[in-house]
């Protein structure tokens, strides 16, 4: 039996760094992680408590994949938050398309600009 300890991170493909990172840092507030190495192609890391995001800039095999129009119902990242309301806020302020929860609880479900879908559930 594999013993798993934790989750370690979630690479993202993105295709532009600048636009990822005006997403991430300017919309989502994250701050990146200066430890991450050189590699021969463009990323960052963001961490998000024990976990990170890995954004990398390669040659993307999904671009032409048809994706739901609802993130909850794709492939995504959940994120805990302590309300969603300030999501929403910071969503529409920036104009970033979002969606509700489908089964009623209290999450929002947006895409990064490469179409990745990220999810922002409310946990107390």
């Amino acid at each position: 039996m594999i013993k798993i300890e934790r989750m370690m991170h979630t690479g993202l493909i993105i295709s532009n760094l600048a636009r990822a990172r005006a997403f991430y840092e300017g919309v989502l507030g994250f701050t990146p992680n200066p430890a991450r190495p050189k590699f021969d192609f463009e990323g960052v890391w963001y961490d998000i408590g024990q976990n990170q995001v890995h954004l990398m800039a390669v040659p993307n095999p999904y671009e032409h994949v048809l994706r739901p129009a609802h993130g909850g119902r794709d492939t995504h990242i959940a994120f805990a938050v302590d309300d969603v309301a300030p999501v929403v806020a910071e969503l529409e302020k920036a104009g970033v398309s979002y969606s509700m929860s489908k089964s009623g609880r209290a999450a929002v479900f947006c895409r990064d600009p490469d179409g990745n879908a990220l999810e922002f559930s409310a946990v107390k």
